[in-house]
């Protein structure tokens, strides 16, 4: 009698349990798969610190290595005139302040003043805190008008792979984790250049940010824990290869981006409309289209929803109650620290 009661509990327990967890995270139905994947060597090539860069045997991965001598990083071989971007990924453990991990595409490269770039940007943290992220939109060197959010996970990412994802149309912008978009861009034309046009390359870098990527710097990295490894795998590169000095778009490439468009990760099903407002409800803490200081009049782009907006302060950060420890705010505006190095000094004045 006893041990069918201890087996009624369990039931009772774990069936609780999971409806618990199971809320508490974003989860969509809808998937983006099947996503066709490919070898590291049929799409990519060494960016810097090759000796860093660690591939399996069967090509289906990469790991990339962060020392005291180098970071490491890889791009795509070609550049594309528009496309969807994607990889499993599994972030570094233990200590990771001072680190950054990216995961974007950009023509840097070649338009050195007026290049376009689409960011994941991972941002490492001490033992016991976990990683935060933002994700960026520059258009044609836009560096000033930076369009950053900032976001907790809904998991710890350095346990398992997940899949991050970055759709680029000539319409619209869709940055994916798993199969849950969790911001999307539509273009307006009053943005004009500042949705990117231009063909982009995709990038995955690992590099020590100590001085502006954790707390606003005041934590570094510590070589005591290195080798930091970001691991990469299943990687998806779907668009239309060009050469970037092309001055006309071929046919090839208007029926590619029509594929783009008309794609399943191009559509947001209502499900998984709900599964963004869940995220961005819960996990972002920093956004630029509530950040009066910096922008007075919000971006063109820019949705402003009323009841969201009273959930933000004028520095686009979230409001907290008395409970919450506060840090001194240090003037409001944003550094530009180059390109993937913009940030609020008081940035992390979130919950602890």
């Amino acid at each position: 009698m006893e041990r069918k009661k201890l087996h009624i509990f369990l039931c009772i327990f774990l069936f609780f349990h999971h409806h618990h967890h199971a809320a508490a995270r974003p989860s969509s139905s809808s998937s983006v798969s099947p996503i066709a994947t490919i070898p590291f060597s049929a799409g990519f090539s060494p960016l810097f610190g090759d000796a860093n860069i660690k591939r399996s045997p069967d090509d289906a991965s990469v790991h990339l290595h962060l020392n005291q001598l180098t970071g490491s990083g890889f791009k795509s071989s070609d550049l594309y005139n528009h496309g969807f971007f994607s990889a499993k990924i599994k972030l570094p453990s233990d200590y990771t302040a001072g680190i950054v991990v990216a995961f974007y595409t950009t023509n840097g490269d070649l338009f050195v003043k007026n290049h376009d770039e689409l960011d994941f940007e991972f941002l490492g943290n001490i033992r016991g805190k976990p990683w935060k992220f933002q994700t960026n939109m520059y258009g044609n060197g836009s560096t000033s008008r930076g369009r950053e959010e900032r976001y907790r996970l809904w998991f710890d990412p350095s346990k398992e792979f997940h899949r991050y994802s970055i759709l680029w149309t000539t319409n619209k912008i869709i940055f994916y984790i798993d199969n849950v978009p969790i911001r999307e861009i539509m273009r307006h034309e009053s943005m004009g250049g500042d949705y990117p046009s231009k063909p982009m390359g995709l990038y995955a870098t690992i590099w020590d940010a100590s001085d502006w990527a954790t707390s606003g710097g005041k934590y570094k990295t510590n070589y005591k824990y290195a080798p930091f490894v970001a691991e990469f795998t299943d990687f998806a590169l779907h668009g239309c290869a060009v050469d970037p000095l092309e001055e006309v778009v071929n046919d090839r490439c208007n029926e590619k981006n029509d594929q783009l468009e008309n794609a399943n990760y191009a559509r947001i099903s209502p499900k998984q409309r709900t599964a963004m407002a869940k995220f961005r409800q819960r996990y972002m803490y920093y956004s630029y289209c509530y950040d009066s200081l910096r922008y007075p009049t919000p971006p063109p782009e820019c949705v402003i929803d009323p009841v969201e907006k009273q959930r933000f302060k004028e520095t686009g950060r979230l409001k907290f109650d008395g409970k919450q420890r506060r840090r001194h705010y240090k003037g409001g505006r944003s550094q530009d620290l180059g390109t993937n190095k913009r940030i609020y000094e008081n940035q992390d004045d979130e919950e602890e």
